[in-house]
């Protein structure tokens, strides 16, 4: 298993979705500290997870704008991030990486440069210059297709106070190379 939904029903319910990306969550990307801003707001309620049923990139690009808005006007002290999950459409990795200047062209659009940036998670990440197979690129595999909607104010708060910002990307390479395919196939079980 190359990911936590590789087996997955591509029309499974929402609640479905939402209960495999937050097992990613605190496994992967929590459990093995590869973003070590990821656990606050998760351990404090303030990650919304938005399931998108659209099946076109002009419908997901709709409903990005809707839910930049949304994350924009929200209560930071209550909704931090928000991860717009799309189960149905840019499956396809080379679809969705094209997809992501249409993100930052939204992001811009909507007057949010500066405010809000749009991270990027897939199942079939893949890092430029690596093999699809490289374990390096399951930092960014996720379950599910998403766009991670972030508030610049939290990622500067938590760059900080990281000391070693720069070193996230190498130290994640040496967590997975360490962990290996085995041990990433060994947090799914159970």
């Amino acid at each position: 298993m190359d990911s936590p939904a590789d087996d997955s029903d591509p029309a499974e319910h929402p609640d479905q979705v939402i209960a495999a990306t937050r097992r990613w969550l605190e496994r992967a990307v929590i459990g093995l500290q590869l973003c070590p801003f990821a656990a606050v707001p998760h351990l404090n309620d303030r990650v919304r997870y938005c399931v998108s049923e659209q099946r076109s990139g002009v419908g997901l690009l709709e409903e990005l704008a809707h839910e930049l808005q949304a994350l924009q006007d929200a209560d930071p002290l209550k909704c931090e991030t928000t991860l717009l999950i799309h189960p149905h459409v840019l499956t396809d990795f080379l679809e969705y990486n094209d997809f992501l200047d249409a993100c930052d062209a939204a992001v811009e659009e909507l007057g949010f440069e500066g405010e809000l940036q749009v991270a990027s998670f897939h199942p079939q990440y893949q890092f430029a210059g690596t093999d699809a197979h490289d374990i390096e690129n399951y930092s960014n595999r996720s379950p599910y297709p998403m766009l991670h909607l972030l508030r610049e104010a939290s990622v500067a708060r938590a760059v900080a106070n990281f000391p070693h910002i720069d070193r996230i990307g190498t130290m994640n390479k040496e967590t997975l190379r360490r962990l290996g395919h085995e041990g990433w196939r060994q947090l799914w079980i159970s």
